[in-house]
């Protein structure tokens, strides 16, 4: 029973019959006859699968029961297997607004259980891994605001602004600074701190993820549920709001990627229109899935496209503005959508689809992990902008139709344009190419800094040279998109350069108070292949007044694979110079064994899709475990990249990396706001 998977049980009358056929079944249940606190007893269980007995329940109990649960399980993706008899045959359709997902009648035997139960589930693992990257997301842009934090030997609890106001708000008076987690669970309100407690001890005892639900004291209809993650120096929550509001229509989702669905879409496109928007649609259509699906099952063309969903979904988030729409619309067809203002115009939003096309399909472009097996997909886009007087479906045709003709003609990147009626236009990046040679003199150009933290104590050891354009007319532009652009207009070089000036410079003006924290430069192959490259650099840091010993520079691996020798003797001589070196971006790329081998180093930076694998299936985490054994084990440093929630900065931590930045704990910074972040949490 120990390594058997959890189910929760809800039935009034039915309970210990239930959870026998559930043992004999190979399931280990967890059971409750009440729906009060059905919810919280479901997320503590860790169960994917809830089994709701409603034989002789009367169809008004019936859907409060199965409400119950449906916000927390369709929360952490799972499913609602209902049992039903004869007389509520007729509300099955309502018991499916209500959040049941299927459905078991007439004779409950062992192996009709076991069949359903299995049903269930496996719909519940689909949800799981592919709603975790979205949920995940979510709980990023959420962490900074709702988060806590655990630390057992110092007995600290560490309380995010917008947490602590939250405190204030539910227990007027109670100082956060010196509260305990006793003091957040006292907050709550009596019924609902047994779950919480019983919770807590399951994340210390066991050291496993756990979860409780409770209400907002004084507001009973705004639900929270607060996940638990553990590591060797406590452990964190992450506070999450349940959406208790009901889906007028479930159309609208996609369910197996948990993306908007071809229904959602259209809601999207009308509400922006509906503003007095402009929108912007690539319609992405996979080429070779059918070939994926015959050559290696269903079950991995499936995981293809949820794996598809979680890239263009992260990279919607970080090119596409404000809320964009990322949706499946058919089989292997997926929507990226972006509002922009109506007074931008026509040319501006060709010209700005024209910078983000080439980024999302080339990120499907790169190979997919799928199970034991390393697959490619290409894909072709449609782009579509909207003009007067446009409809949502009219919008949708037209990137269908320029789809169709990149199809066709498989030019130009494979993205084709139709603006209005008429024939399509192949993607031009004369005017993006000829603004980029122009904005090192306006000034546009910024450099932002990523912090990074020391896994120990969470100090914030270093920062990351990062460059951001600021666009006038496309507005931000980070750092991937524009130094895409400046490869593509051979003008790689010159921009590197003037990112290494500023970056050098910015952190030879910082403070005394900042004076310990390393800058990362990031080198690019362009770099690396200039006979002068070492000297220059060397002048730069001179010119800037900057230590030495504070700069790391790091070298992706695509910089690299040409001519290792060649790249062995220069990484030689910088480290010589006193600097140290890096290798960004590990796992991406085809020679990582012999770069290890052959180079000499000093950290290894384990890339953000890499990490991110950790809390995915059990190949994923030994996978990310050896790399960090490896490099341990040659004396590198690791830095994780990307950590976007605390179950990943807990796991990686257990696994020996030494340094993590991400979104987690903080966003790309200026230097003013760098500086008072590092002031800030200088104990006084």
């Amino acid at each position: 029973m120990l390594d058997a998977p959890p189910v929760f049980i809800l039935s009034p009358e039915h309970r210990e019959p239930l959870s026998v056929l559930a043992v004999q079944a190979g399931w280990k249940p967890v059971a409750a006859r009440r729906r009060e606190r059905a919810e919280s007893r479901y997320l503590g269980s860790l169960a994917r699968t809830a089994l709701v007995d409603l034989r002789g329940v009367e169809e008004a109990q019936a859907l409060d029961y199965v409400g119950s649960l449906a916000e927390a399980v369709e929360a952490s993706g799972g499913a609602i297997l209902l049992i039903v008899d004869d007389a509520l045959e007729p509300a099955l359709l309502r018991l499916i607004a209500a959040g049941g997902t299927h459905f078991l009648t007439g004779e409950v035997t062992g192996a009709r259980l076991r069949a359903a139960l299995a049903s269930a589930d496996k719909l519940a693992e689909r949800l799981v891994g592919n709603l975790s990257a979205v949920r995940n997301r979510h709980a990023v842009q959420r962490s900074d605001a709702l988060f806590w934090r655990w630390r057992s030997a110092e007995r600290i609890l560490s309380v995010s602004p917008a947490l602590a106001a939250m405190l204030q708000g539910m227990a007027p008076g109670v100082d956060h600074a010196r509260a305990g987690v006793a003091d957040l669970v006292r907050v709550l309100d009596r019924s609902d701190r047994a779950g919480a407690i019983a919770a807590i001890r399951h994340a210390v005892d066991d050291l496993m993820p756990a979860a409780f639900a409770h209400s907002v004291p004084g507001k009973r209809d705004r639900r929270l549920v607060q996940h638990l993650y553990p590591d060797p120096a406590g452990f964190s929550g992450e506070v999450e709001e349940l959406d208790t509001r009901r889906r007028a229509d479930n159309r609208d989702r996609d369910f197996m990627t948990g993306l908007a669905s071809r229904q959602g879409a259209l809601g999207w496109i009308g509400g922006a229109l509906g503003a007095g928007d402009q929108v912007i649609i690539l319609l992405i259509g996979l080429a070779g899935l059918d070939r994926v699906n015959t050559g290696y099952g269903r079950m991995v063309g499936d995981a293809m496209l949820s794996r598809v969903a979680v890239r263009l979904s992260r990279m919607a988030a970080a090119v596409g503005g404000d809320n964009p729409l990322v949706a499946r619309i058919a089989g292997a067809e997926f929507i990226i959508g972006m509002r922009a203002p109506a007074a931008l115009g026509e040319k501006a939003l060709v010209d700005r689809a024209a910078l983000i096309a080439p980024q999302l399909l080339g990120d499907i472009d790169r190979p997919f992990n799928a199970g034991d097996h390393l697959i490619r997909l290409t894909a072709r886009g449609g782009i579509a902008v909207s003009v007067e007087q446009d409809s949502a479906e009219a919008i949708l045709r037209r990137a269908s139709s320029a789809l169709a003709d990149a199809r066709r003609t498989g030019a130009n990147g494979g993205v084709r344009v139709r603006v209005a009626e008429g024939g399509s236009i192949a993607l031009h990046h004369d005017r993006i190419d000829s603004d980029l040679r122009l904005a090192l003199d306006r000034g546009e150009i910024q450099i932002l800094f990523q912090p990074q933290y020391a896994m120990a104590d969470d100090r914030i050891t270093g920062v990351e040279a990062l460059a951001r354009w600021r666009h006038p007319v496309h507005g931000e532009i980070g750092a991937g998109a524009l130094f895409a652009i400046a490869e593509r207009s051979d003008f790689l070089v010159p921009l590197s350069d003037h990112i290494h000036a500023r970056a050098l410079e910015a952190a030879a003006s910082w403070p005394d108070s900042l004076a310990h924290l390393r800058v990362a430069i990031n080198v690019t192959a362009a770099d690396i292949a200039q006979p002068e490259f070492v000297d220059h650099f060397l002048d730069q840091v001179s010119h800037a007044g900057i230590d030495r010993e504070r700069v790391t520079l790091e070298i992706t691996e695509s910089g690299l694979i040409e001519n290792l020798g060649a790249a062995a003797m220069l990484l030689t001589r910088l480290r010589s110079a006193g600097f140290l070196v890096a290798i960004d971006d590990f796992g991406t790329g085809y020679s990582s064994l012999a770069y290890l081998k052959s180079l000499p180093l000093d950290y290894l930076k384990i890339d953000s899709t890499i990490a991110q694998d950790i809390v995915g299936s059990h190949r994923d985490r030994i996978i990310v475990r050896a790399i960090i054994d490896m490099a341990r084990s040659l004396d590198l440093h690791v830095i994780a990249e990307g950590v976007e929630t605390e179950q990943q900065l807990a796991l990686l931590a257990r696994a020996g990396c030494d340094v993590y930045q991400g979104f987690l704990r903080s966003r790309p910074l200026e230097s003013a706001a760098l500086i008072a972040l590092v002031e800030d949490s200088v104990p006084r």
